[in-house]
């Protein structure tokens, strides 16, 4: 995508697409940036892409761990083969050693057929273990077996399959203080530390912002039918600005609804609603306190008020869900069900 300044306006030409990776490369093709942090990144998936060895993407919520992860794959010698992903935190933990390693015919209840899991499925291809650090601890021996002998049995079954799989696996937890805290085993550590790659969150590398920005206004006015234009420069300032807990997950769900409310080929600016939300409550208190208190709330309101998982507000924030809780009860940050979104008591705490 072309774009210029145009009297305080950032001119959009959707039809020509922004500048991504493919001009480098074509197997990084919807990966969108040249920020130094992002050339590390993909340095390293060129190094070691074209190995069969493991490697462990971290990085915050939102980051694009799974665009790395694919681009490790496509430039592979096991790119004609298949590429199978998991969510590890998405599977109930009941059901998540089926998912992996399959099972037999009344292996369970449920179980009314054979199945193969996602390791038979990725035979000689990648499979991409995201948010290895939710798999349970009682699956974990399993797991490791199966990455450092490549073998394994289905539930229900005492037969041993061989599969010759190359493992990506990818999370936003710290590992290494799990494995300290007991809460992963280290050999299994270990085994997945192989190749680590960190992805920086949007805020390290906030140069990008300006060609994700173009990248997702043109696919979503292309989606939508819409014709966008302008980006009103104090727009595009505001996106380069924010400090976007989400990462480019949240930019891309933000410029989504942007697209939608715009008018007249003007894009709007979605974080102005978030801003007239926080403003007040900190307008006439600028202690540690209330920044963070103001940091939660925003948080809080960008999830919908959700707390917990995947997509709640304590993996946004970098926190685990009960220091979250507690944050928010010092800080007397009330629960959804307390109180209504934006309501103030006088003189108090902010609260949601």
């Amino acid at each position: 995508m072309k774009n210029k300044t145009v009297g305080g306006l950032v001119a959009a030409f959707p039809n020509s697409g922004p500048r991504t990776r493919k001009s480098r490369d074509s197997q990084f093709e919807r990966i969108v940036g040249n920020s130094a942090g992002l050339e590390t990144v993909l340095k390293q998936v060129e190094r070691v892409g074209p190995t069969h060895s493991t490697v462990l993407i971290q990085g915050e919520t939102g980051t694009g761990k799974e665009l790395i992860a694919q681009a490790v794959h496509n430039i592979s010698p096991r790119c004609n083969r298949r590429f199978v992903k998991i969510n590890c935190a998405a599977i109930p933990i009941d059901l998540l050693e089926s998912e992996l390693f399959g099972h037999e015919r009344g292996a369970f209840t449920g179980a009314v057929a054979q199945r193969a899991g996602r390791f038979e499925v990725a035979h000689q291809g990648t499979l991409f273990l995201d948010e290895v650090g939710d798999i349970p601890l009682a699956l974990q021996p399993k797991l490791l077996r199966v990455l450092q002998e490549q073998e394994f049995e289905r539930l229900g079954s005492d037969q041993t399959y061989k599969v010759d799989v190359r493992i990506i696996a990818a999370t936003h937890r710290n590992l290494a203080e799990m494995a300290a805290r007991n809460e992963l085993r280290s050999d299994l550590y270990y085994r997945l530390n192989v190749f680590p790659i960190l992805v920086p969150p949007l805020r390290e590398r906030r140069e990008d912002i300006r060609q994700l920005v173009l990248h997702f206004v043109a696919v979503f006015a292309r989606r939508m039918g819409k014709h966008i234009e302008l980006i009103p420069e104090p727009t595009m300032n505001a996106f380069i600005t924010y400090h976007w807990p989400g990462n480019v997950r949240e930019l891309q769900n933000l410029i989504e609804r942007a697209v939608i409310e715009s008018d007249n080929g003007v894009l709007s600016n979605p974080l102005s609603t978030l801003h007239a939300n926080t403003k007040p409550a900190i307008a006439s208190r600028n202690t540690l306190r209330d920044r963070e208190a103001a940091l939660i709330l925003e948080t809080l309101r960008a999830t919908g008020g959700i707390i917990g998982g995947p997509q709640g507000a304590a993996v946004l924030l970098g926190l685990k869900r009960t220091t979250l809780v507690y944050k928010m009860k010092r800080l007397g940050i009330f629960r959804p069900q307390q109180r209504p979104i934006g309501e103030f008591d006088e003189g108090s705490e902010l609260m949601i």
